[in-house]
């Protein structure tokens, strides 16, 4: 259940009142939801090797290709998410301190993970019906940064202290 409010107010951000709520969820569930989206997006490379019927992925027993596909394609692909999503939020930090705003790394980590939802659905649902390639994920960086930027203007700015 705590899934898929996660999921309905990732789609609603920037939203104020569901980047709030995004914000009480623990990190915990963050990377729950991150590897569920992470498998989602996987899915269209997943359809692509079971129905190849030439190569190396033909001959292969389901078992092994799944296993494979596990070890050497999923795994793999969370990891550099996961190190993506780090970098957003490192370059999350250094504008919010620009910004003189109140907002730490691991709030801008979990913020940019959920702003990855739209992104990876869609290019989900676009690899479905046609064949791209892994690096248009690449786009969703862009995307990521300008809602991470839109999301740090609504955290109030720090007092200076005299």
């Amino acid at each position: 259940m705590i899934l898929l409010h996660a999921f309905l107010n990732s789609v609603k951000l920037p939203n104020k009142q569901a980047m709030f709520k995004l914000n009480r969820i623990g990190m915990d569930i963050t990377v729950l939801y991150m590897s569920i989206l992470v498998l989602l997006v996987s899915i269209p490379s997943l359809v692509d090797r079971l129905t190849a019927t030439g190569g190396a992925s033909a001959d292969v027993q389901l078992f092994l290709l799944f296993v494979y596909f596990f070890l050497f394609y999923y795994l793999p692909l969370i990891i550099m998410v996961f190190l993506l999503l780090s970098l957003i939020a490192y370059i999350g930090t250094g504008i919010s301190r620009l910004m003189r705003r109140k907002i730490r790394f691991p709030i801008l980590w979990k913020m940019s993970a959920y702003t990855a939802t739209i992104p990876f659905l869609l290019y989900t649902i676009i690899a479905l019906i046609f064949k791209i390639d892994v690096m248009y994920l690449w786009i969703f960086l862009i995307y990521s940064i300008l809602f991470i930027v839109k999301i740090i203007t609504i955290y109030p700015k720090r007092k200076i202290r005299k």
